[in-house]
């Protein structure tokens, strides 16, 4: 078989008794043109006039044959050989390096840090460095959940370091030796700076209050503190007051409880619960004092490493400043006013008054309240500026305010 049959051999096979009309492929025509130009009777300019060709197009498709053969009157696959702006294999490597050092961070929080790590270089787009990652296996897409609206948050807008706080328990676990790890955290709402993130044994008043000392003295005192309904921050009492926020109240700390049932009230924390989480997927140390050890490290990264994207890509520690008012020594002293009549409430929550008792509630033990006088027998009851409830002088009855 010569070559020119070989060629015609790609050509479409047709039953004459079902297909009269002939079809004609543009390799067909290639191969007709081909087996016309070797017998010189015509010219090439007559040729291309006959094809319908230009004579460009014709001397390519000699050059191809006289080059490749039949195979050269083929179309050729259209696709580059190559990307002229493809990321370099050394970009590429240091993107992975990086992601194994931190192998929860996405796209964008990879191509932030690099360039803060290395300012002089291009590094690709965040969409480019999650192909990267995604054609070494790295990623794993989540399905989205479809979520309700969020509900508004009834709290003051947070334009400042140390306006607010937030606090909360991470989820217990067991360490390796079974002793029981519940995670205590503290972050300041605007600059998302994790100011604690400590492994307690026990979820009670004595180590949460000697945590939050211990930050109000390196930080120093914020304005307001929000939690959530669980002890010790709130209690079953009047208010829903605690030791704890009472505490908070004498050094000017506003408490804001969120609203039971709505954790997004609280959103910026639970997310950091969530980097969090990511974090410790790992097998948990084998003490208490070990699991500390990668909460420290937990904490070092996520201050002064890892870029937020609320805050432009900058890490925590970039932003947060302490508090103009420092907490020093142990206890702060509150001074009611002059016009104010004061009343120590005693073990069982009583005051004294005209050699009567008047019950206000145990969370007060010891503690001293003020009385305003806005009637003739009525009183308003304070702690420190906080408005507790009235008190019928003639009748000794309080009654606790309704907060709504």
């Amino acid at each position: 078989m010569s070559e020119i049959e070989w060629l015609a051999s790609f050509g479409p096979k047709h039953d004459d008794a079902c297909m009269p009309w002939r079809e004609s492929r543009i390799v067909d025509q290639r191969l007709q043109f081909l087996s016309s130009y070797p017998k010189e009777e015509m010219s090439v300019t007559d040729l291309c006039h006959e094809y319908g060709v230009s004579r460009p197009t014709a001397y390519k498709w000699i050059k191809r044959y006289n080059e490749l053969g039949p195979e050269g009157l083929l179309d050729q696959a259209r696709k580059p050989h190559g990307c002229a702006h493809a990321t370099s294999a050394e970009i590429e490597n240091e993107i992975l390096a990086l992601r194994k050092r931190f192998p929860t961070w996405g796209a964008r929080k990879l191509k932030a840090r690099l360039e803060r790590m290395n300012p002089n270089v291009y590094w690709p787009a965040a969409s480019t460095v999650g192909e990267i990652l995604n054609r070494a296996g790295l990623t794993n897409p989540k399905r989205k959940k479809r979520r309700t609206t969020p509900y508004s948050e009834p709290f003051s807008e947070v334009t400042a370091p140390n306006q607010l706080w937030c606090m909360d328990f991470k989820g217990y676990f067991m360490t390796g030796d079974g002793y029981r790890c519940d995670p205590f955290t503290i972050t300041d709402a605007h600059s998302r700076y994790l100011i604690r993130c400590q492994a307690v044994a026990r979820m009670d008043l004595a180590q949460v209050s000697a945590i939050c000392d211990a930050a109000m003295r390196e930080y120093g005192v914020p304005e307001r503190i929000r939690t959530d309904n669980g002890a010790p921050f709130a209690g079953t009492g009047l208010l829903g007051l605690s030791k704890l926020s009472l505490g908070w109240m004498k050094l000017g700390i506003v408490h804001e409880r969120i609203q039971p049932g709505c954790p997004q009230q609280n959103g910026r924390h639970e997310r950091m619960h969530r980097t969090l989480k990511e974090e410790q997927r790992k097998p948990p140390a084998r003490t208490l004092t070990e699991q500390q050890k990668k909460f420290d490290r937990f904490r070092l990264i996520f201050n002064h490493e890892r870029p937020h994207e609320a805050l432009q890509n900058e890490t925590p520690g970039s932003v947060d400043v302490p508090s103009a008012r420092m907490l020093h020594g142990n206890a702060w002293s509150f001074t009611y006013p002059k016009t104010f009549h004061t009343r120590r409430v005693n073990n069982s929550g009583d005051i004294s008054w005209h050699k009567g008792r008047v019950f206000i509630s145990e969370v007060f033990r010891n503690e001293e309240i003020g009385l305003e006088q806005i009637d003739e027998n009525m009183y308003r009851v304070c702690f420190c500026n906080t408005e507790l409830g009235e008190f019928n002088s003639s009748e000794m009855r309080f009654r606790p305010a309704i907060r709504i």
